[in-house]
């Protein structure tokens, strides 16, 4: 299925390529790239909805359909959220606003207590956008590549999903944050397999493992973070080059 659709930098007709059951990568000879959310009509927006395991509290036909109803709609939100957050990766907004939007949905559609956004910035890993923590923190907390959890799932570039993240060897405490309240934390690298990024936390206070749909749904969120970066780097480098061009 093609999609027709203009770049947003130069005007040309994209083209598009499907990357898997609801995203679809769009292309311009000019360079720019950006994702669009389309869903295939016989594929759910959960590729493990199979495996996903629902037991009712009651044993019967309307609890069966009450439960339906909420895996339905749990999807339903995901589909929106993917298409906003696509829409705030390709558009005007600085790249800490995108981040910004990105935590709060993220903490919000996954019922977490914490989301934070950690950038790669000289070296070192920056806090730049926070759910659950005072905003005042964001860019003083850092962390170097390979400290705590956070710098393992950087230089690693893997996950961790951890049910009691304050009790691994590798767990960096930060008194300031209080994070002694919350047990449950899934670590998620932000990269492109050949660097990293960034990393995205996720927190809540229950003991509670991340289920691996909501890990697959985080890992969509971190290749529309790695577009927003990329792109705005893209357009910081244009118009660096069209400024030395017009002084030159």
């Amino acid at each position: 299925m093609q999609i027709a659709a203009r770049c947003r930098k130069c005007g040309k007709v994209m083209n598009s390529q499907r990357i898997d059951n609801y995203r679809v990568k769009m292309t311009c000879p000019c360079g720019f790239s950006d994702y669009r959310t389309v869903t295939e009509k016989v594929k759910t927006v959960n590729p493990f909805y199979h495996k996903a395991r629902f037991t009712p509290y009651v044993e019967n036909e309307k609890g069966k359909m009450v439960l339906t109803m909420q895996r339905a709609n749990r999807e339903h939100m995901e589909i929106i959220s993917l298409e906003e957050i696509s829409m705030l990766v390709s558009s005007d907004f600085e790249l800490s606003d995108v981040l910004r939007s990105v935590a709060d949905k993220l903490a919000g559609q996954l019922n977490a207590s914490v989301c934070n956004i950690y950038l790669l910035e000289d070296n070192e890993l920056v806090l730049k956008a926070t759910y659950g923590f005072e905003q005042e923190k964001i860019g003083k907390i850092r962390l170097k590549i390979g400290e705590g959890i956070t710098g393992t799932v950087a230089r690693e570039m893997q996950p961790l999903n951890l049910t009691r993240a304050s009790q691994d060897p590798r767990y960096k405490v930060f008194p300031e944050l209080n994070e002694e309240r919350y047990n449950s934390m899934l670590s998620f690298p932000i990269t492109d397999k050949k660097d990293v990024y960034g990393v995205i936390n996720l927190q809540t206070t229950s003991m509670r493992s991340f289920p691996e749909d909501e890990i697959y749904f985080v890992s969509i969120i971190a290749n529309l973070i790695l577009s927003a970066i990329k792109l705005r780097r893209r357009v910081a480098s244009s118009r660096n080059a069209e400024k030395t061009s017009a002084t030159s």
